[in-house]
């Protein structure tokens, strides 16, 4: 049974998110076919696909946030005629696009800030309730003020959080939903980088990852560079080819940002045998990719379109093959040989290794699923089984760092917390240093262990960790947890630590700081 729960402990842990709290069967399921198990998700069609009530497409979010904007400015004109100050109300201020900065708090006080952030926020119906909620409680002193409306891009921001958190929380494995978190901080983008970045982040999510997950790697590619959001983030809307109509006119010139980053960080990797004349000439061949502005006159707001008056005229020698001018589809062509390139497929064959199974990828593992991207034709769903095929995957410890959003999600799990409200999770993950979508550069979130092994990181999971004790402590059994958790697969050292609590709250802050839940 050890070796069992072993087994369902690698493909819960390293695979998945975790076990889930009250789902007695996940260890069971897992320990009895553990390949078999992780491979079920990528049998399932559209399983990767997230539809929700409230999300839209891209262009339909886009005329949101312009008629949003526009009444922000009318508010604003309209106040400075009466006199008034010309902020916009309350209900309509936009949304900061970053973080609020961190305040200097010591420890107690970030604990303070953050109570019951990961809790549900009703309590258990036997759980003591607040003075304020007994029979014959004293009113309070005086009423808190009522919360700000949320404008239409915080609504947005939220509900495409929640919808993305509640489908880590409920899915058996979670495999999928892990290599859709792994796709899109590949191909990130930042929500920081203005309002239509944070309008649109859950969207380009959800349009160009997920419906390629298990598709082509090509095809995911084009997907991405066409999309508004990664052309709004890496600027790629304000280049113009230097002989174009419109560079002509307006003496402005190329952007390589996009070109540089599809190349760098998106495909070839850092020594893939590209030059900066190649970046340059990637840059003049997607000039014209950009999407339709707010009066539409070239599309529907917020949809790709290709302009040809802002696309440089001519064909293009790029990594050594001419390009023919044929419009977009000179850029096509470029990306659709990029995808196939020899490093490419050791680029990405790398990045998986690293982010399931080491930090130091094994070399014999990355050759193989080197290989099966190249035979396949950058087949993903061929990638991810041969990736749990193989024995590399399965022989490695779990040493590997839980990233914050994988903590607290696998938190969520274990503790049976379907998340109502994103509010929690989104403050947790801004204060333990991944803010949803917004990570500080192109290059996406860190993906080794040292990256999240800091001591202050480790501090502040403890403070969450601690508090989520103290809001359920009381109701759970933290050896019971572990029990979900492991198994018989959990340490001696564990389950010694947990049964020498001072108290149901403590274990449970332990249970959840231990090498069980922080280790993947």
């Amino acid at each position: 049974m050890a070796r069992d729960s072993q087994a369902a402990l690698v493909a819960l842990n390293r695979f998945g998110f975790g076990a889930r709290g009250g789902a007695s069967g996940d260890l069971i399921n897992a320990g009895s076919d553990p390949r078999g198990f992780v491979k079920a998700e990528l049998a399932r069609p559209n399983g990767v696909l997230l539809e929700a009530p409230g999300l839209q497409s891209t262009p339909q979010l886009a005329e949101a946030v312009f008629a949003y904007q526009d009444q922000v400015k009318q508010a604003r004109e309209a106040a400075a005629k009466a006199g008034t100050p010309t902020e916009a109300p309350a209900a309509q201020a936009p949304a900061d696009p970053k973080p609020a900065p961190r305040r200097n708090l010591s420890l107690n006080a970030a604990m303070t800030e953050i109570a019951g952030q990961m809790a549900e926020t009703k309590p258990a119906d036997n759980a003591p309730k607040p003075d304020a909620m007994q029979p014959g409680a004293a009113a309070p002193q005086a009423a808190k003020p009522a919360p700000q409306p949320l404008n239409v891009i915080q609504k947005t921001y939220r509900a495409e959080a929640l919808a993305r958190l509640q489908r880590a929380t409920l899915v058996d494995c979670g495999f999928t939903e892990r290599l859709v978190v792994f796709w899109s901080n590949h191909f990130c983008i930042s929500a920081t980088k203005g309002e239509l970045a944070r309008m649109w982040a859950g969207a380009f999510e959800r349009e160009a990852i997920r419906p390629h997950v298990l598709g082509r790697f090509a095809d995911m590619l084009k997907a991405v560079e066409q999309h508004p959001a990664m052309l709004f983030f890496l600027d790629n809307q304000q280049s113009l080819g230097p002989d174009s109509r419109a560079g002509q006119n307006r003496k402005r010139g190329l952007n390589e940002n996009l070109a540089r980053e599809i190349m760098e960080l998106h495909t070839l990797g850092v020594g893939g045998g590209y030059t900066q004349e190649d970046v340059t000439s990637l840059a003049r061949i997607i000039t014209g990719w950009t999407f339709a502005g707010r009066q539409g006159r070239l599309g529907a707001p917020g949809a790709f379109v290709f302009n040809v008056n802002a696309h440089q005229p001519g064909p293009q020698v790029l990594l050594g093959r001419t390009y023919e001018a044929t419009g977009v589809a000179q850029g096509e062509a470029a990306l659709a040989d990029i995808a196939r390139h020899p490093s490419t497929a050791n680029f990405i064959a790398t990045k998986l290794v690293r982010h399931f199974v080491a930090d130091d990828p094994p070399p014999a593992l990355v050759a193989r699923l080197r290989e099966v991207f190249v035979k396949t034709d950058g087949d993903l769903r061929a990638l991810a089984t041969a990736l749990v095929d193989s024995d590399e995957a399965w022989r490695a410890p779990l040493t590997k760092m839980r990233s914050p959003y994988d903590f607290l999600v696998a938190s969520g799990r274990l503790l049976a917390r379907v998340p109502e409200d994103p509010g929690a999770y989104l403050n947790s993950l801004n204060l333990l240093g991944q803010p949803l979508w917004s990570p500080a550069g192109p290059n996406g979130f860190p993906d080794t262990g040292a990256a999240w092994a800091a001591p202050e990181g480790l501090k502040l999971r403890l403070d969450i960790a601690s508090q989520m004790g103290a809001r359920l402590g009381n109701n759970i059994d933290p050896l019971d947890l572990l029990e979900f958790a492991a198994a018989d697969a959990a340490s001696t050292e564990t389950r010694r630590t947990i049964e020498r609590a001072e108290s149901r709250q403590q274990a449970l802050a332990l249970l959840l700081m231990s090498p069980e839940m922080q280790r993947r």
